[in-house]
């Protein structure tokens, strides 16, 4: 995930931003909404603190990518809630941010969160990013192989299992990026909802990687 040079700021802080534009992109949220939404739609995030989003927000307000509408007081005098909504500028940042494709957006978590908000990027990107993704896991799937192969007869009963887990984890991805690449590659040559069809009977995404759809509103 791109960041300003210079910046102390972490990757993980960084895909944290992402994912709050891109939440905010469709409509105002207030802090728990947020929360939630990043909580139960993507992965990295499940354990995410009001320790870490509060910030994230408040550099956000101060970059002026979202603005704070404080709404009124609820029935007991209860504290009012502030709503955030992207800016104009703050539109136009995540704009650039989907538009990015380089290495990093193939990075185990980045590749995640980038996915659950593919509706919004353009194709070419789309397809860029699967293809990287997947040599990226084919290039970790030739290393678990040769280190199995290498290592077998050194290796106890419980570490060949483990090895076996994380190859048949890597081929079941693959092939699933394999049919999303198909599916992209068809929609350039005859857009439309049909490109995707063969994409309903296919096996769900690998455990642990989410759908591609960005999460929706409760």
């Amino acid at each position: 995930m791109p960041t300003s040079a210079g910046s102390p700021r972490s990757r993980r802080a960084a895909l944290l931003e992402f994912a709050v534009l891109g939440l905010l992109h469709d409509s105002p949220l207030h802090g728990y909404e947020l929360r939630k939404r990043l909580t139960t739609a993507l992965g990295i995030f499940r354990a995410v603190s009001y320790g870490s989003l509060y910030p994230c927000l408040r550099g956000l307000v101060e970059r002026g990518l979202i603005g704070e509408r404080t709404d009124d007081t609820g029935a007991g005098g209860r504290r009012p809630r502030i709503t955030y909504e992207l800016t104009a500028e703050g539109k136009e940042h995540f704009q650039d941010l989907v538009a990015a494709a380089g290495p990093d957006a193939w990075d185990d978590d980045d590749f995640d969160v980038r996915l659950a908000f593919f509706s919004r990027t353009e194709a070419q990107v789309r397809l860029r990013i699967l293809e990287g993704r997947r040599s990226r896991l084919e290039e970790r799937l030739a290393n678990i192989r040769e280190a199995s192969t290498r290592n077998r007869e050194r290796m106890d009963g419980y570490t060949l299992a483990l090895q076996s887990h994380g190859e048949d984890f890597a081929e079941r991805e693959v092939r699933w990026l394999d049919e999303l690449i198909t599916a992209e590659r068809r929609a350039a040559l005859d857009p439309g909802p049909a490109a995707y069809d063969d994409l309903d009977h296919q096996p769900a995404a690998p455990s642990g990687t989410p759908s591609g759809t960005p999460p929706d509103g409760d």
